[in-house]
């Protein structure tokens, strides 16, 4: 495929520091090395062709011409019949997002938050975090110590390293396991190209800036490859990003006040607790072995530096120079995948993938004013394997038509954790028994699985399956923190049930009934932590979440116009929520517990939490090289008040309430053109309602002002140029009315009216 991608243009020239200089030098030969010679081996399995409506017009668009390699070219990646879209490379071409979380925003039913400027986290049908599943190339990106709500993690994901992400909304454990209650996203990653003649390679550079926070970087990218046998692409990257510049303050719905989240700068505008400094490298190396027999050695490596949590960088009710820092958040992936066709009757074409990946974190907690630091550092190691298949039946005798696609995948988790305090007025650093996850624990997590399609008829299409999971935890206990052991497992069962009628050409009508689960891990059971809404701590008695969703669909797809709409219906048996506790329930030897605003406890719900929603899209292709597109989500939530009830029977006590932060009403419109010539323009629109349904534990959370999060409106702006193959420029207006915004649940509030630039050179 010759794929040459997007850009990046200086703002202004910076260099990252010699010690970040010298992390990421060792890091792009080591892992560079893991990308072409495939010397570490990693996890994953991939379908690899994408979901969701294809845009005809994407040729047209800043999109380079490409001609993509897919391992299965048949298999599709996401389950088909499902709510589902897809972001394509020319939409991150064409929109600079500054991550991948941001590419989501444009995306039905997903809703983005962000707890930092360097993190993001997506809302699927109201769920996120530990309850929704990220994926790579197919390798779980997920590990046993994702939290309850909101994570970074998906920042992770080099988004210049990134051709496509599939969106499923919905419940997805029947194929891929765990933590998918409310949807999926899959990542794929770029291919490299193949060329008929002998050696061949092609440099790329990519350079971007962004005015709202000072952005400047870039990428040297390099395709090479000898033939139609070997292609590869990687490359290495960095960027600096400084405070992030908003409109000015979100104020309260209720009296007009300041939040207390994010503070400013004495301009008003600049939010403190932002900025940070990024490092990446990667190598991809694909090698047709024979005809149907290729191999894949890939490594990925991605270094974050002096990350703010702003919500924590100062916290609420603290001295400014208070702040919790991520001094490293790293990812580091590496993995082999072997594709074959006609392995057999039962097996045409098959995936076998190993994988290691680690997530490594930092954190400091400075507190100047009472002389001490605290630091965390938290290691992951995930190891897994992964086997899948797909195959489609000899025609049966009435014409019924069957395809199945099967497979097994187990992935463990080794955990290294461990917590210092620093005293700064006497150079005294003491270690802690614990850290915040217990060290030496383990987390063991597969399944096997069936899922198929059944043409009965022409018009009339059934998808079943079902999937045997086994969950096996371990931790080591500590007695002086009061932290019990841990040895727990579960074996859940699961399936769907869905079915396509097509009554007409172009029109079909969808069904699917889905059961998922979660089973609770390693964060749930041992982890004690600074959230939003207070101090978390364990709770090593939780059940598995399970979830029952309803979802009715309609499509419609002519050559003018390709429209969804989905109505679902989500039942949450033992949902974990955070339960209100007293200093006396803190956990010993835990001043953070007894200090902090308030303190919860996960817990499983006492009966079922709901979610209800409804999602559309629609594109319209309105003239040649013109198309407009829409998104409209509505989400509801509610389930049972985790809180005990008053033993006064006058103090007012809801039963139930509303689930935390649930987005609220939102959308967006597109319109985009193209010329043939090269030059393009587009204008987006994101909107979204005020959000005044909070949760008991929004309330007392510093990020939500008092009574909620106010609506918005923002609009951008973009133009682009290609000259060939050899130059594109790219410039996105964002926040033309200069308009403070907020996404419900964030810290940080949106970029100030700015520019984002990006150019791309690249050899003839």
């Amino acid at each position: 495929m010759c794929i040459e991608h997007q850009i990046s243009v200086a703002h202004r020239g910076a260099r990252a520091s010699w010690r970040g200089a010298r992390h990421w030098c060792c890091s792009a030969v080591g892992w560079g090395l893991a990308g072409v010679l495939g010397a570490i081996p990693v996890t994953v399995w991939a379908d690899s062709t994408q979901s969701g409506a294809p845009h005809q017009e994407t040729s047209q668009t800043i999109q380079r011409e490409t001609t993509v390699t897919a391992a299965n070219p048949d298999e599709q990646a996401l389950p088909k019949g499902r709510a589902s879209s897809t972001v394509r490379r020319a939409d991150l071409e064409r929109r600079l997002p500054r991550s991948a979380p941001d590419a989501l925003r444009y995306e039905p039913g997903v809703f983005v938050q962000q707890t930092g400027h360097s993190q993001g986290s997506a809302f699927i049908r109201g769920l996120t975090g530990q309850q929704t599943l990220l994926l790579f190339d197919g390798i779980r990106v997920n590990n046993s110590t994702y939290r309850q709500g909101p994570n970074q993690y998906f920042f992770t994901l080099d988004s210049h390293t990134i051709d496509s992400i599939d969106v499923l909304r919905g419940g997805g454990s029947t194929r891929f396991g765990s933590d998918a209650l409310g949807g999926v996203l899959l990542a794929h990653p770029l291919e490299p190209s193949f060329s008929g003649q002998g050696p061949w390679a092609r440099p790329r550079l990519q350079l971007r800036g962004a005015s709202a926070d000072l952005e400047r970087g870039g990428r040297l990218q390099l395709e090479a490859g000898w033939g139609e046998r070997v292609g590869f692409v990687g490359g290495i990257g960095a960027r600096r990003v400084s405070l992030l510049e908003s409109s000015g303050p979100v104020r309260s719905l209720i009296d007009g006040g300041l939040p207390d989240v994010p503070r400013f700068a004495p301009n008003g505008r600049t939010q403190l607790g932002t900025g940070f400094d990024e490092l990446t490298a990667d190598g991809r190396t694909v090698w047709r072995l024979a005809p149907g027999d290729t191999l894949t050695l890939a490594g990925y490596v991605y270094r974050q530096y002096d990350a703010p949590r702003t919500d924590q960088c100062a916290p609420p009710y603290a001295p400014y120079d208070e702040c919790l820092k991520y001094e490293q958040q790293f990812r580091t992936l590496a993995y082999a995948a072997w594709d074959t066709k006609a392995l057999s009757p039962i097996a045409q074409e098959a995936r076998v993938t190993l994988s290691w990946q680690r997530q490594h974190e930092r954190r400091r907690h400075d507190r100047p004013a009472s002389f001490v630091y605290s630091l965390g550092i938290d290691d992951v190691d995930s190891w897994g394997v992964t086997a899948r298949a797909h195959t489609r039946l000899p025609e049966l005798p009435g014409g019924q038509q069957v395809v199945l696609k099967y497979g097994v995948d187990t992935y463990l988790d080794l955990i290294r954790s461990e917590s210092t305090t620093g005293f700064t007025d006497v150079d005294l650093l003491v270690r802690r028994s614990r850290g915040q996850y217990l060290d030496g624990s383990w987390y063991l997590q597969g399944g096997v699985f069936l899922d198929g399609e059944f043409l009965l008829t022409q018009r009339l299409m059934v998808r079943a399956g079902t999937r045997a999971s086994w969950v096996a935890a371990h931790a080591p206990g500590d007695s002086e923190s009061g932290s019990a052991a841990i040895d727990r497992s579960w074996w859940p069962l699961v399936g769907h049930v869905g079915a396509e009628w097509t009554p007409l050409d172009g029109l079909a009508l969808l069904a699917n009934v889905d059961r998922s689960f979660r089973a609770p891990n390693l964060d749930d059971l041992t982890s004690r932590q600074q959230t939003g809404p207070g101090f978390q701590f364990e709770n090593p008695h939780l059940l598995p979440e399970k979830t029952n969703t309803l979802e009715l669909g309609a499509r419609v797809r002519t050559p003018m116009v390709t429209l969804q709409f989905w109505a679902f219906t989500v039942l949450m048996q033992d949902a974990v929520g955070k339960r209100p506790r007293d200093t006396v329930d803190c956990p010993l030897n835990t001043p953070q517990c007894v200090v902090s605003w308030s303190r919860l406890q996960l817990v499983n719900a006492r009966a079922f939490s709901e979610l209800r929603g409804l999602e559309a899209s629609v594109r319209l292709r309105l003239l040649p090289g013109l198309v407009s597109t829409a998104t409209a989500t509505w989400t509801w939530g509610e389930g049972p008040n985790l809180a005990e009830p008053p033993s006064d029977p006058s103090i007012p006590f809801e039963s139930r309430v509303p689930l935390s932060r649930v987005p609220p009403l939102n959308g967006t419109v597109e319109l985009i053109w193209m010329h043939p010539s090269g030059l393009g323009a587009s204008g987006a629109l994101r909107w979204a309602t005020d959000q005044t349904r909070l949760a008991i534990a929004d309330r007392v959370d510093a990020r939500i002002p008092l009574g909620g999060t106010p609506g918005f409106a923002t609009f951008d702006a973009r133009v682009s140029y290609r000259m060939g193959k050899v130059l594109t420029a790219a410039l996105v207006m964002e926040n033309l009315l200069d308009t403070p915004y907020r996404y419900h649940g964030s810290s940080v509030n949106g970029p100030s009216r700015g520019v984002v630039l990006s150019l791309e050179g690249a050899t003839p």
